[in-house]
């Protein structure tokens, strides 16, 4: 799928990427999944706000589970210069 917006430098908090040790995934699964638009695990409301920050440069939350029913969330900020992945209770 063609990239939506632009991630700009992709970081991970060490929780997180030791979830993602654990469920034996790579963080760039989930960086394809929010860079297509498949926002994950989110209510309606938020995918709507996601599809209009893409319009209007807000910030984007996609939210996911990992293998080992890990929460993940990847936010990129609203000026595309960086998305990060991290675990809910991180923010």
């Amino acid at each position: 799928m063609p990239a939506e917006f632009n991630l700009g430098q992709t970081v991970a908090t060490p929780a997180a990427l030791d979830a993602l040790t654990e469920s034996g995934q790579s963080p760039t699964e989930f960086l394809r999944r929010h860079l297509s638009g498949d926002w994950g695990d989110v209510c309606d409301e938020d995918k709507q706000t996601n599809e209009d920050a893409l319009i209007h440069g807000d910030r984007l939350l996609s939210a996911y589970c990992a293998n080992k029913g890990t929460k993940l969330w990847v936010i990129t900020e609203a000026d595309r210069s960086s998305t990060c992945i991290l675990l809910p209770d991180e923010y």
